[in-house]
């Protein structure tokens, strides 16, 4: 690897302290009792994604790409990807461009503003399809998988970073954000129409897997990984290696604390 996680986050670091912009998003600056905590899910997340393209070559469609921070990370190591977005992130992409262009290539991410509902996708197109803080955006979702087994290839795979939707904390917050309404309608700018969005409308691993079993896709049960179990007063910035590991003992060996409170669920779904 041309450069570590930890590598990359400590300039992403740096670009946040020059580009405020991307602050009210990335709110790592914002107190720094929460760095360490912050930082670790940051960067588990971001190790999960490169610790599973296990071929440089694969073609790769980040659906959602936000801002493009995952693939900056991935063209500087030498993986070509292509992003697709919506809204406001796309505006950011080219000056963040310049930034990273000093630690190396980032030729190899190119990107697009589209709707994936608009996209005349062609067949068998992606190798591995990764989907960040997005799946629970797509609506109509079973519209959206038909879409994805689609464009993936044969043997490919979609990478899949969420939020766990069982998790207690999560929901009762969302719920005092949005109540029951866990699609919305919006109005965007660009596209000159109106769009469905699910409104953080999260979801449980097993309902994940009941959605992709419609649409003749499987959850890779190995490669599940559960993220974030303690809350930020209990992650103090010394010893979070040892935080970490110490979660990722607990939700393999207590069920009850793995679906109920733990945050992020990363997992990898193929084909049946």
């Amino acid at each position: 690897m041309k450069m570590t996680v930890e590598e990359f986050f400590t300039h992403f670091v740096e670009e946040l302290k020059i580009n405020e912009s991307l602050r009210y998003y990335y709110k790592y600056l914002d107190d720094p009792a929460k760095f360490e905590y912050r930082k670790a899910y940051f960067c588990q997340r971001l190790q999960y994604i490169i610790d599973h393209i296990d071929d440089k070559n694969a073609r790769i469609w980040d659906c959602g790409c936000g801002f493009g921070t995952t693939a900056m990370f991935l063209s500087i190591n030498g993986i070509s990807s292509h992003g697709t977005t919506l809204e406001h992130y796309i505006k950011q992409i080219p000056e963040r461009l310049k930034f990273w262009s000093q630690f190396g290539d980032v030729s190899k991410f190119t990107y697009s503003y589209e709707n994936i509902f608009d996209h005349q996708f062609e067949p068998n197109a992606y190798d591995l399809i990764i989907i960040q803080d997005t799946l629970h955006h797509l609506e109509p979702l079973q519209d959206a998988l038909k879409i994805l087994n689609h464009v993936l290839s044969p043997k490919g795979q979609l990478l899949i970073i969420e939020e766990n939707g069982n998790n207690v904390i999560q929901n009762a917050k969302l719920y005092k954000q949005r109540g029951n309404k866990r699609i919305i309608e919006i109005y965007d700018e660009s596209l000159k129409k109106n769009i469905l969005l699910g409104n953080e409308n999260i979801r449980s691993l097993s309902k994940w897997e009941s959605e992709f079993q419609k649409q003749g896709f499987k959850i890779n049960p190995k490669s599940v990984q559960y993220i974030r179990y303690y809350l930020p007063f209990m992650f103090p910035n010394k010893g979070a290696k040892e935080r970490i590991n110490k979660e990722q003992k607990i939700w393999k060996r207590n069920n009850f604390l793995k679906e109920y409170f733990f945050f992020g669920i990363n997992f990898m779904v193929s084909k049946k």
